[in-house]
Protein backbone atom coordinates (compact mmCIF):
# COMPACT_ATOMS: atom_id res chain seq x y z
CA UNK A 1 0.00 0.00 0.00
CA UNK A 2 1.42 3.34 -1.04
CA UNK A 3 1.98 5.71 1.91
CA UNK A 4 0.52 9.17 1.69
CA UNK A 5 3.13 11.95 1.65
CA UNK A 6 3.24 14.14 4.73
CA UNK A 7 1.89 17.63 4.28
CA UNK A 8 4.51 20.31 4.55
CA UNK A 9 3.98 22.80 7.35
CA UNK A 10 3.00 26.19 5.94
CA UNK A 11 5.50 28.99 6.40
CA UNK A 12 5.43 32.78 6.16
CA UNK A 13 6.10 32.77 2.43
CA UNK A 14 3.20 30.37 1.79
CA UNK A 15 0.84 32.73 3.60
CA UNK A 16 2.15 35.77 1.73
CA UNK A 17 1.79 34.06 -1.67
CA UNK A 18 -1.78 32.84 -0.98
CA UNK A 19 -2.85 36.23 0.34
CA UNK A 20 -1.19 38.18 -2.47
CA UNK A 21 0.90 40.30 -0.13
CA UNK A 22 4.56 40.54 0.85
CA UNK A 23 6.22 38.56 3.62
CA UNK A 24 6.77 41.83 5.47
CA UNK A 25 3.02 42.50 5.40
CA UNK A 26 2.27 39.09 6.92
CA UNK A 27 4.88 39.78 9.59
CA UNK A 28 3.23 43.11 10.40
CA UNK A 29 -0.19 41.43 10.66
CA UNK A 30 1.28 39.04 13.23
CA UNK A 31 3.36 41.51 15.21
CA UNK A 32 1.89 44.98 14.61
CA UNK A 33 -1.65 44.45 13.26
CA UNK A 34 -2.65 48.12 13.67
CA UNK A 35 -0.04 49.04 11.07
CA UNK A 36 -2.01 47.13 8.39
CA UNK A 37 -5.37 48.08 6.87
CA UNK A 38 -8.41 46.18 8.12
CA UNK A 39 -9.07 44.69 4.68
CA UNK A 40 -5.52 43.33 4.31
CA UNK A 41 -5.46 42.12 7.89
CA UNK A 42 -8.66 40.12 7.44
CA UNK A 43 -7.44 38.61 4.17
CA UNK A 44 -4.14 37.51 5.71
CA UNK A 45 -5.86 36.05 8.78
CA UNK A 46 -8.24 34.13 6.54
CA UNK A 47 -5.29 32.58 4.70
CA UNK A 48 -3.55 31.82 8.02
CA UNK A 49 -6.62 29.87 9.17
CA UNK A 50 -6.96 28.11 5.81
CA UNK A 51 -3.31 26.98 5.76
CA UNK A 52 -3.26 26.17 9.51
CA UNK A 53 -0.21 28.39 9.81
CA UNK A 54 1.43 28.61 13.25
CA UNK A 55 4.27 31.15 13.65
CA UNK A 56 7.50 29.55 14.86
CA UNK A 57 9.47 30.80 17.84
CA UNK A 58 12.53 31.15 15.61
CA UNK A 59 10.67 33.44 13.25
CA UNK A 60 9.38 35.55 16.11
CA UNK A 61 12.91 35.80 17.49
CA UNK A 62 14.21 37.08 14.15
CA UNK A 63 11.50 39.74 14.02
CA UNK A 64 11.62 40.82 17.65
CA UNK A 65 15.24 40.17 18.57
CA UNK A 66 14.06 38.09 21.55
CA UNK A 67 13.61 34.36 22.10
CA UNK A 68 11.72 34.86 25.39
CA UNK A 69 13.36 31.67 26.67
CA UNK A 70 15.01 31.37 30.10
CA UNK A 71 17.40 28.54 31.01
CA UNK A 72 17.61 26.85 34.41
CA UNK A 73 20.48 24.63 35.56
CA UNK A 74 19.70 22.38 38.55
CA UNK A 75 21.60 19.43 40.06
CA UNK A 76 18.78 16.93 39.52
CA UNK A 77 15.09 16.51 38.80
CA UNK A 78 14.95 13.50 41.13
CA UNK A 79 14.25 15.68 44.15
CA UNK A 80 10.96 17.30 45.17
CA UNK A 81 12.77 20.47 46.24
CA UNK A 82 13.93 21.24 42.71
CA UNK A 83 10.62 20.12 41.23
CA UNK A 84 8.69 22.57 43.42
CA UNK A 85 11.16 25.35 42.69
CA UNK A 86 10.98 24.80 38.93
CA UNK A 87 7.17 24.60 38.96
CA UNK A 88 6.93 28.00 40.69
CA UNK A 89 9.64 29.46 38.45
CA UNK A 90 7.92 28.34 35.26
CA UNK A 91 4.51 29.53 36.46
CA UNK A 92 5.71 33.07 37.15
CA UNK A 93 7.86 33.29 34.01
CA UNK A 94 4.83 32.25 31.93
CA UNK A 95 2.85 35.14 33.41
CA UNK A 96 5.27 37.40 31.56
CA UNK A 97 5.30 35.44 28.31
CA UNK A 98 8.60 33.68 29.00
CA UNK A 99 9.33 29.97 28.50
CA UNK A 100 11.62 27.80 30.63
CA UNK A 101 14.19 25.24 29.45
CA UNK A 102 15.74 23.04 32.15
CA UNK A 103 19.05 21.14 32.17
CA UNK A 104 20.56 19.00 34.95
CA UNK A 105 24.18 19.13 36.12
CA UNK A 106 24.62 16.29 38.67
CA UNK A 107 26.46 18.88 40.80
CA UNK A 108 29.37 18.70 38.35
CA UNK A 109 30.79 22.16 37.44
CA UNK A 110 32.14 20.89 34.11
CA UNK A 111 28.78 19.43 33.14
CA UNK A 112 27.13 22.67 34.22
CA UNK A 113 29.41 24.67 31.92
CA UNK A 114 28.66 22.44 28.93
CA UNK A 115 24.93 22.55 29.60
CA UNK A 116 25.14 26.34 29.95
CA UNK A 117 26.85 26.57 26.55
CA UNK A 118 24.07 24.49 25.05
CA UNK A 119 21.43 26.81 26.50
CA UNK A 120 23.31 29.85 25.22
CA UNK A 121 23.43 28.23 21.77
CA UNK A 122 19.63 27.93 21.63
CA UNK A 123 19.34 31.60 22.53
CA UNK A 124 18.27 31.77 26.18
CA UNK A 125 17.96 35.34 27.42
CA UNK A 126 19.02 34.56 30.98
CA UNK A 127 20.15 31.71 33.24
CA UNK A 128 19.11 30.58 36.70
CA UNK A 129 21.62 28.36 38.51
CA UNK A 130 21.88 26.55 41.86
CA UNK A 131 24.38 27.71 44.45
CA UNK A 132 27.47 29.88 44.12
CA UNK A 133 30.14 27.30 43.24
CA UNK A 134 30.84 27.35 39.51
CA UNK A 135 33.81 26.63 37.29
CA UNK A 136 36.08 29.41 35.95
CA UNK A 137 34.91 28.41 32.45
CA UNK A 138 31.30 29.03 33.48
CA UNK A 139 32.15 32.47 34.86
CA UNK A 140 34.09 33.25 31.67
CA UNK A 141 31.08 32.24 29.54
CA UNK A 142 28.80 34.53 31.50
CA UNK A 143 31.29 37.38 31.26
CA UNK A 144 31.61 36.91 27.49
CA UNK A 145 27.88 36.68 26.81
CA UNK A 146 26.90 39.28 29.43
CA UNK A 147 23.91 37.09 30.13
CA UNK A 148 21.75 37.89 33.19
CA UNK A 149 22.32 35.10 35.74
CA UNK A 150 20.72 34.57 39.14
CA UNK A 151 22.07 32.08 41.69
CA UNK A 152 19.43 30.37 43.82
CA UNK A 153 19.22 28.14 46.93
CA UNK A 154 21.95 30.25 48.53
CA UNK A 155 22.02 33.77 49.93
CA UNK A 156 25.32 35.61 49.67
CA UNK A 157 25.18 39.38 49.72
CA UNK A 158 28.67 39.91 48.28
CA UNK A 159 28.65 37.29 45.52
CA UNK A 160 29.33 38.64 42.02
CA UNK A 161 25.95 37.34 40.79
CA UNK A 162 22.62 38.25 42.40
CA UNK A 163 21.48 35.53 44.82
CA UNK A 164 17.95 34.50 45.74
CA UNK A 165 17.90 31.96 48.53
CA UNK A 166 18.27 31.19 52.19
CA UNK A 167 21.02 31.20 54.78
CA UNK A 168 21.95 27.51 54.72
CA UNK A 169 24.19 27.81 57.77
CA UNK A 170 21.32 29.34 59.72
CA UNK A 171 18.92 26.58 58.60
CA UNK A 172 21.07 23.80 60.04
CA UNK A 173 21.75 25.82 63.19
CA UNK A 174 17.99 26.29 63.74
CA UNK A 175 17.59 22.50 63.66
CA UNK A 176 20.56 21.86 65.95
CA UNK A 177 19.58 24.54 68.47
CA UNK A 178 16.09 23.03 68.70
CA UNK A 179 17.55 19.60 69.52
CA UNK A 180 19.95 21.07 72.08
CA UNK A 181 17.13 23.03 73.70
CA UNK A 182 15.16 19.79 73.89
CA UNK A 183 17.93 18.24 75.98
CA UNK A 184 19.71 16.22 73.30
CA UNK A 185 23.50 16.03 73.52
CA UNK A 186 24.24 12.84 71.61
CA UNK A 187 23.32 13.83 68.06
CA UNK A 188 24.08 12.20 64.72
CA UNK A 189 24.14 14.31 61.54
CA UNK A 190 23.25 12.80 58.16
CA UNK A 191 24.11 14.92 55.12
CA UNK A 192 24.60 14.64 51.37
CA UNK A 193 27.90 14.73 49.44
CA UNK A 194 30.12 17.69 50.28
CA UNK A 195 32.06 17.84 46.99
CA UNK A 196 30.87 20.65 44.70
CA UNK A 197 27.88 21.33 46.97
CA UNK A 198 28.17 24.70 48.67
CA UNK A 199 24.73 24.31 50.26
CA UNK A 200 25.84 21.24 52.20
CA UNK A 201 29.15 22.90 53.05
CA UNK A 202 27.32 25.95 54.42
CA UNK A 203 25.00 23.78 56.52
CA UNK A 204 28.00 22.00 57.99
CA UNK A 205 29.63 25.33 58.79
CA UNK A 206 26.48 26.33 60.65
CA UNK A 207 27.08 23.50 63.11
CA UNK A 208 30.77 24.07 63.74
CA UNK A 209 30.40 27.01 66.10
CA UNK A 210 27.59 25.39 68.09
CA UNK A 211 27.74 24.03 71.60
CA UNK A 212 28.81 20.35 71.58
CA UNK A 213 29.73 20.63 67.89
CA UNK A 214 32.85 18.56 68.56
CA UNK A 215 30.72 15.61 69.69
CA UNK A 216 28.40 15.48 66.66
CA UNK A 217 28.66 12.25 64.64
CA UNK A 218 28.74 13.01 60.90
CA UNK A 219 27.56 10.62 58.18
CA UNK A 220 27.83 11.50 54.49
CA UNK A 221 25.57 9.68 52.05
CA UNK A 222 23.62 10.07 48.80
CA UNK A 223 20.66 12.44 49.00
CA UNK A 224 17.96 9.80 48.67
CA UNK A 225 15.74 7.61 50.80
CA UNK A 226 18.21 4.78 50.24
CA UNK A 227 21.02 7.10 51.31
CA UNK A 228 19.26 7.88 54.58
CA UNK A 229 18.68 4.18 55.20
CA UNK A 230 22.34 3.36 54.51
CA UNK A 231 23.51 6.10 56.87
CA UNK A 232 21.52 4.60 59.74
CA UNK A 233 22.87 1.14 59.02
CA UNK A 234 26.39 2.60 59.24
CA UNK A 235 25.51 4.51 62.39
CA UNK A 236 24.18 1.42 64.12
CA UNK A 237 27.35 -0.50 63.25
CA UNK A 238 29.41 2.02 65.24
CA UNK A 239 27.64 0.88 68.43
CA UNK A 240 27.59 4.50 69.63
CA UNK A 241 24.73 5.98 71.62
CA UNK A 242 22.56 8.72 70.13
CA UNK A 243 19.25 10.31 71.11
CA UNK A 244 18.63 12.45 68.03
CA UNK A 245 19.38 12.54 64.31
CA UNK A 246 19.65 15.76 62.29
CA UNK A 247 19.24 15.30 58.52
CA UNK A 248 20.19 18.00 56.02
CA UNK A 249 17.13 17.19 53.90
CA UNK A 250 13.70 15.67 54.45
CA UNK A 251 14.48 13.06 51.78
CA UNK A 252 17.29 11.79 53.99
CA UNK A 253 15.06 12.07 57.06
CA UNK A 254 12.49 9.78 55.42
CA UNK A 255 15.14 7.18 54.65
CA UNK A 256 16.36 7.42 58.23
CA UNK A 257 12.82 7.09 59.58
CA UNK A 258 12.02 4.03 57.47
CA UNK A 259 15.26 2.29 58.47
CA UNK A 260 14.76 3.06 62.17
CA UNK A 261 11.29 1.57 61.94
CA UNK A 262 12.69 -1.49 60.15
CA UNK A 263 15.21 -1.85 62.99
CA UNK A 264 12.31 -1.54 65.48
CA UNK A 265 13.67 1.71 66.93
CA UNK A 266 10.78 3.99 67.85
CA UNK A 267 10.64 7.63 66.76
CA UNK A 268 10.48 9.83 68.82
CA UNK A 269 10.31 7.62 71.96
CA UNK A 270 13.86 6.30 71.49
CA UNK A 271 15.30 8.67 68.89
CA UNK A 272 14.23 12.17 67.83
CA UNK A 273 14.46 13.03 64.13
CA UNK A 274 14.57 16.41 62.39
CA UNK A 275 15.04 17.36 58.73
CA UNK A 276 15.53 20.45 56.60
CA UNK A 277 13.38 21.44 53.58
CA UNK A 278 9.78 20.65 54.59
CA UNK A 279 8.69 18.47 51.70
CA UNK A 280 4.94 18.20 50.98
CA UNK A 281 5.05 14.58 52.18
CA UNK A 282 6.76 15.35 55.51
CA UNK A 283 3.53 16.09 57.45
CA UNK A 284 2.12 12.72 56.33
CA UNK A 285 4.83 10.30 57.43
CA UNK A 286 4.29 8.46 60.70
CA UNK A 287 5.29 10.16 62.82
CA UNK A 288 5.18 13.47 60.94
CA UNK A 289 8.69 14.87 60.50
CA UNK A 290 9.84 17.94 62.41
CA UNK A 291 11.77 20.09 59.96
CA UNK A 292 13.10 23.52 58.99
CA UNK A 293 10.88 24.97 56.28
CA UNK A 294 12.70 26.44 53.28
CA UNK A 295 10.37 28.49 51.02
CA UNK A 296 11.40 26.96 47.67
CA UNK A 297 8.17 27.92 45.87
CA UNK A 298 8.66 31.51 46.99
CA UNK A 299 12.25 31.27 45.76
CA UNK A 300 10.97 30.32 42.29
CA UNK A 301 8.59 33.27 42.28
CA UNK A 302 11.23 35.79 43.40
CA UNK A 303 13.80 34.44 40.91
CA UNK A 304 11.29 34.77 38.07
CA UNK A 305 10.32 38.33 39.00
CA UNK A 306 14.00 39.29 39.38
CA UNK A 307 14.85 37.97 35.91
CA UNK A 308 11.84 39.70 34.33
CA UNK A 309 12.80 43.01 35.96
CA UNK A 310 16.42 42.59 34.87
CA UNK A 311 15.45 41.92 31.25
CA UNK A 312 12.88 44.71 31.11
CA UNK A 313 14.86 47.47 32.84
CA UNK A 314 18.48 46.27 32.49
CA UNK A 315 18.73 46.67 36.26
CA UNK A 316 20.68 44.04 38.20
CA UNK A 317 18.47 42.86 41.10
CA UNK A 318 19.57 43.02 44.72
CA UNK A 319 20.28 39.80 46.65
CA UNK A 320 17.13 38.39 48.26
CA UNK A 321 17.13 36.50 51.58
CA UNK A 322 14.32 34.03 52.20
CA UNK A 323 13.55 33.13 55.84
CA UNK A 324 13.89 29.61 57.24
CA UNK A 325 11.29 28.53 59.80
CA UNK A 326 11.18 25.69 62.33
CA UNK A 327 8.14 23.42 61.92
CA UNK A 328 7.65 21.21 64.99
CA UNK A 329 5.77 17.98 64.37
CA UNK A 330 5.78 14.55 66.02
CA UNK A 331 9.19 13.08 65.21
CA UNK A 332 10.97 14.92 68.06
CA UNK A 333 10.49 15.05 71.82
CA UNK A 334 12.11 16.71 74.83
CA UNK A 335 14.26 14.55 77.03
CA UNK A 336 13.11 14.31 80.64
Amino acid sequence: MESRPKKKRANLRDVAKAAGVSVATVSRVLNSPKAVSVETRLRVKEVIDMLHFVPSAAARAINSGRTRVIGALVPTLDNAIFSRFLAALEKHLAMHGLSLVVATTSNDPEVETEKARGLVDIGVEALIVSGITHSPEFDKLIEQTRLPVIATSYFEENYHLPTVGYDNASASRIALDFLLASGHQKIAVVHGPVKNNDRTQARLSGLKAAKLAHSLQMFETDISIQGGSTAIQNLLRTKTTFTAILCFSDVLAMGVLFELQRQQINVPEEVSLIGIDDLPSSPYTFPAITTVHLPVARMGEVAAKSIVRWLDSQTVPDPYLLPAELIVRHSTRKLA
